[in-house]
Protein backbone atom coordinates (compact mmCIF):
# COMPACT_ATOMS: atom_id res chain seq x y z
CA UNK A 1 0.00 0.00 0.00
CA UNK A 2 2.84 2.39 0.77
CA UNK A 3 4.34 1.83 -2.66
CA UNK A 4 0.95 2.40 -4.27
CA UNK A 5 0.45 5.64 -2.36
CA UNK A 6 3.93 6.76 -3.37
CA UNK A 7 3.15 6.19 -7.04
CA UNK A 8 -0.21 7.92 -6.71
CA UNK A 9 1.42 10.78 -4.80
CA UNK A 10 -1.49 10.62 -2.38
CA UNK A 11 -1.68 9.54 1.27
CA UNK A 12 -4.98 7.97 2.34
CA UNK A 13 -6.45 8.82 5.73
CA UNK A 14 -8.36 5.54 5.43
CA UNK A 15 -6.10 2.95 3.68
CA UNK A 16 -9.02 0.51 3.42
CA UNK A 17 -10.47 2.73 0.70
CA UNK A 18 -7.35 2.22 -1.39
CA UNK A 19 -7.52 -1.55 -0.96
CA UNK A 20 -11.16 -1.52 -2.03
CA UNK A 21 -10.35 0.53 -5.12
CA UNK A 22 -7.82 -2.06 -6.28
CA UNK A 23 -10.08 -5.15 -6.15
CA UNK A 24 -10.96 -6.24 -9.68
CA UNK A 25 -14.04 -8.44 -9.91
CA UNK A 26 -11.96 -11.41 -11.16
CA UNK A 27 -10.10 -11.46 -7.82
CA UNK A 28 -13.29 -12.37 -5.99
CA UNK A 29 -13.52 -15.71 -7.83
CA UNK A 30 -10.43 -16.95 -6.01
CA UNK A 31 -11.31 -15.43 -2.62
CA UNK A 32 -14.92 -16.41 -2.13
CA UNK A 33 -14.31 -17.21 1.54
CA UNK A 34 -13.32 -13.62 2.24
CA UNK A 35 -15.78 -10.78 2.75
CA UNK A 36 -14.91 -8.68 -0.28
CA UNK A 37 -16.63 -6.71 -3.00
CA UNK A 38 -15.16 -5.44 -6.25
CA UNK A 39 -14.17 -1.86 -6.99
CA UNK A 40 -17.06 -1.32 -9.41
CA UNK A 41 -19.04 0.99 -7.11
CA UNK A 42 -15.92 3.10 -6.56
CA UNK A 43 -15.44 3.19 -10.32
CA UNK A 44 -19.01 4.45 -10.73
CA UNK A 45 -18.37 7.27 -8.27
CA UNK A 46 -14.95 8.10 -9.68
CA UNK A 47 -16.33 8.36 -13.21
CA UNK A 48 -18.81 11.02 -12.06
CA UNK A 49 -16.15 12.96 -10.12
CA UNK A 50 -13.80 12.82 -13.12
CA UNK A 51 -16.40 14.17 -15.52
CA UNK A 52 -17.32 17.03 -13.18
CA UNK A 53 -13.67 17.90 -12.53
CA UNK A 54 -12.75 17.82 -16.21
CA UNK A 55 -15.77 19.92 -17.17
CA UNK A 56 -14.99 22.52 -14.52
CA UNK A 57 -11.28 22.61 -15.45
CA UNK A 58 -11.90 23.03 -19.18
CA UNK A 59 -14.57 25.66 -18.56
CA UNK A 60 -12.06 27.69 -16.53
CA UNK A 61 -9.01 27.15 -18.73
CA UNK A 62 -10.63 27.88 -22.10
CA UNK A 63 -13.15 30.73 -21.71
CA UNK A 64 -13.34 31.29 -25.47
CA UNK A 65 -13.95 27.65 -26.41
CA UNK A 66 -17.46 26.79 -27.58
CA UNK A 67 -19.64 24.09 -26.05
CA UNK A 68 -19.05 21.59 -28.85
CA UNK A 69 -15.26 21.78 -28.61
CA UNK A 70 -15.39 21.62 -24.81
CA UNK A 71 -17.48 18.45 -25.04
CA UNK A 72 -15.18 16.82 -27.58
CA UNK A 73 -12.03 17.76 -25.68
CA UNK A 74 -13.49 16.36 -22.46
CA UNK A 75 -14.34 13.12 -24.27
CA UNK A 76 -10.73 12.79 -25.43
CA UNK A 77 -9.41 13.36 -21.92
CA UNK A 78 -11.65 10.84 -20.15
CA UNK A 79 -11.61 8.15 -22.84
CA UNK A 80 -10.36 4.70 -21.85
CA UNK A 81 -7.15 4.91 -23.85
CA UNK A 82 -6.05 8.16 -22.23
CA UNK A 83 -6.90 7.05 -18.69
CA UNK A 84 -5.07 3.77 -19.26
CA UNK A 85 -2.01 5.70 -20.43
CA UNK A 86 -2.07 7.78 -17.24
CA UNK A 87 -2.53 4.63 -15.15
CA UNK A 88 0.56 3.13 -16.80
CA UNK A 89 2.68 6.17 -15.91
CA UNK A 90 1.98 5.48 -12.23
CA UNK A 91 2.44 1.72 -12.65
CA UNK A 92 -1.11 1.10 -11.46
CA UNK A 93 -1.34 -2.26 -13.21
CA UNK A 94 1.15 -3.80 -10.81
CA UNK A 95 -1.07 -3.05 -7.83
CA UNK A 96 -4.49 -4.20 -9.07
CA UNK A 97 -5.80 -7.31 -7.31
CA UNK A 98 -6.54 -9.75 -10.13
CA UNK A 99 -7.30 -13.44 -10.44
CA UNK A 100 -4.41 -15.63 -11.56
CA UNK A 101 -6.21 -16.26 -14.84
CA UNK A 102 -6.75 -12.58 -15.55
CA UNK A 103 -3.13 -11.82 -14.70
CA UNK A 104 -1.85 -14.66 -16.91
CA UNK A 105 -3.84 -13.23 -19.81
CA UNK A 106 -2.28 -9.80 -19.58
CA UNK A 107 -4.79 -8.18 -17.26
CA UNK A 108 -2.20 -5.83 -15.81
CA UNK A 109 -1.80 -4.23 -19.24
CA UNK A 110 -5.49 -4.34 -20.19
CA UNK A 111 -6.60 -0.82 -21.04
CA UNK A 112 -10.13 -1.27 -19.72
CA UNK A 113 -8.91 -2.65 -16.39
CA UNK A 114 -6.35 0.14 -16.03
CA UNK A 115 -8.85 2.89 -16.84
CA UNK A 116 -11.54 1.41 -14.59
CA UNK A 117 -9.10 1.06 -11.70
CA UNK A 118 -7.94 4.64 -12.16
CA UNK A 119 -11.56 5.79 -11.89
CA UNK A 120 -12.01 3.62 -8.79
CA UNK A 121 -8.97 5.34 -7.25
CA UNK A 122 -10.60 8.71 -7.92
CA UNK A 123 -13.75 7.48 -6.20
CA UNK A 124 -11.72 6.29 -3.20
CA UNK A 125 -9.93 9.64 -2.90
CA UNK A 126 -13.25 11.48 -3.10
CA UNK A 127 -14.57 9.34 -0.23
CA UNK A 128 -11.33 9.84 1.69
CA UNK A 129 -10.94 13.63 1.45
CA UNK A 130 -13.82 14.92 -0.62
CA UNK A 131 -13.66 17.02 -3.75
CA UNK A 132 -10.63 18.95 -2.50
CA UNK A 133 -8.58 15.75 -2.35
CA UNK A 134 -9.83 14.60 -5.75
CA UNK A 135 -9.04 18.02 -7.23
CA UNK A 136 -5.42 17.91 -6.05
CA UNK A 137 -4.95 14.35 -7.28
CA UNK A 138 -6.46 14.95 -10.71
CA UNK A 139 -4.56 18.18 -11.20
CA UNK A 140 -1.31 16.27 -10.68
CA UNK A 141 -2.13 13.46 -13.08
CA UNK A 142 -4.34 14.97 -15.80
CA UNK A 143 -2.85 18.42 -16.34
CA UNK A 144 -0.32 17.17 -18.89
CA UNK A 145 -3.05 15.41 -20.88
CA UNK A 146 -5.17 18.54 -20.92
CA UNK A 147 -2.24 20.61 -22.18
CA UNK A 148 -1.30 18.15 -24.92
CA UNK A 149 -4.81 17.35 -26.13
CA UNK A 150 -5.93 20.98 -26.10
CA UNK A 151 -3.10 21.79 -28.52
CA UNK A 152 -4.63 19.63 -31.22
CA UNK A 153 -6.34 21.48 -34.04
CA UNK A 154 -9.53 19.44 -33.77
CA UNK A 155 -11.06 18.16 -30.54
CA UNK A 156 -12.98 15.26 -32.00
CA UNK A 157 -12.86 11.57 -31.28
CA UNK A 158 -12.33 9.38 -34.40
CA UNK A 159 -15.98 8.37 -34.74
CA UNK A 160 -17.31 11.92 -34.50
CA UNK A 161 -14.72 13.18 -36.97
CA UNK A 162 -15.46 10.47 -39.54
CA UNK A 163 -19.21 10.97 -39.17
CA UNK A 164 -18.83 14.68 -39.83
CA UNK A 165 -16.67 14.10 -42.92
CA UNK A 166 -18.86 11.28 -44.26
CA UNK A 167 -22.06 13.29 -43.91
CA UNK A 168 -20.46 16.28 -45.64
CA UNK A 169 -19.09 14.23 -48.55
CA UNK A 170 -21.77 11.59 -49.06
CA UNK A 171 -24.80 12.66 -47.03
CA UNK A 172 -24.73 9.26 -45.31
CA UNK A 173 -24.36 8.59 -41.58
CA UNK A 174 -21.84 5.80 -40.89
CA UNK A 175 -22.88 2.69 -39.05
CA UNK A 176 -20.84 -0.07 -37.45
CA UNK A 177 -21.10 -3.84 -37.52
CA UNK A 178 -19.13 -6.43 -35.57
CA UNK A 179 -17.36 -8.62 -38.11
CA UNK A 180 -15.64 -11.04 -35.76
CA UNK A 181 -15.01 -11.86 -32.10
CA UNK A 182 -12.14 -14.03 -30.92
CA UNK A 183 -10.45 -15.06 -27.70
CA UNK A 184 -11.78 -16.01 -24.24
CA UNK A 185 -14.49 -13.95 -22.56
CA UNK A 186 -12.02 -12.13 -20.30
CA UNK A 187 -9.72 -11.19 -23.21
CA UNK A 188 -11.78 -10.84 -26.35
CA UNK A 189 -10.59 -9.19 -29.54
CA UNK A 190 -13.19 -7.53 -31.72
CA UNK A 191 -13.13 -6.72 -35.42
CA UNK A 192 -15.63 -4.01 -36.35
CA UNK A 193 -16.41 -2.59 -39.77
CA UNK A 194 -17.62 0.93 -40.52
CA UNK A 195 -20.09 1.23 -43.39
CA UNK A 196 -21.59 3.94 -45.53
CA UNK A 197 -24.85 2.40 -46.59
CA UNK A 198 -23.98 -1.17 -47.55
CA UNK A 199 -20.36 -0.35 -48.45
CA UNK A 200 -17.63 -1.43 -46.05
CA UNK A 201 -15.19 1.46 -45.78
CA UNK A 202 -12.67 0.12 -43.26
CA UNK A 203 -12.34 -2.28 -40.36
CA UNK A 204 -10.55 -2.04 -37.04
CA UNK A 205 -9.48 -4.25 -34.15
CA UNK A 206 -9.56 -3.68 -30.40
CA UNK A 207 -10.10 -5.28 -27.00
CA UNK A 208 -13.51 -3.61 -26.89
CA UNK A 209 -16.07 -2.80 -29.56
CA UNK A 210 -15.56 0.90 -28.84
CA UNK A 211 -11.81 0.78 -29.47
CA UNK A 212 -12.33 -1.32 -32.62
CA UNK A 213 -14.88 1.20 -33.91
CA UNK A 214 -12.44 4.05 -33.25
CA UNK A 215 -9.65 2.31 -35.17
CA UNK A 216 -12.01 1.63 -38.08
CA UNK A 217 -13.08 5.29 -38.06
CA UNK A 218 -9.47 6.50 -38.06
CA UNK A 219 -8.66 4.31 -41.06
CA UNK A 220 -11.83 5.38 -42.88
CA UNK A 221 -11.06 9.08 -42.38
CA UNK A 222 -7.73 8.65 -44.18
CA UNK A 223 -9.19 6.94 -47.26
CA UNK A 224 -12.67 8.44 -47.67
CA UNK A 225 -11.49 10.94 -50.29
CA UNK A 226 -10.57 8.02 -52.57
CA UNK A 227 -13.93 6.30 -52.10
CA UNK A 228 -16.58 9.05 -52.24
Amino acid sequence: MKKTELNLDYKFSNPELLTQALIHRSYLNEHRHESMVSNERFEFLGDAVLELWTSEKLFSLFPAMNEGDLTNLRAMIVRTENLAKIAQTIDLGNFVLLSKGEEANGGRLNQSILADTFEAIIGAIFLDKGYVGADLFLAKHLSTSITLLSQQKMFKDPKSLFQEIAQAKSGITPHYETLNESGPDHKKTFEVGVYLGTKLIASGFGNSKQSAEEEASSKATKIIDDLV
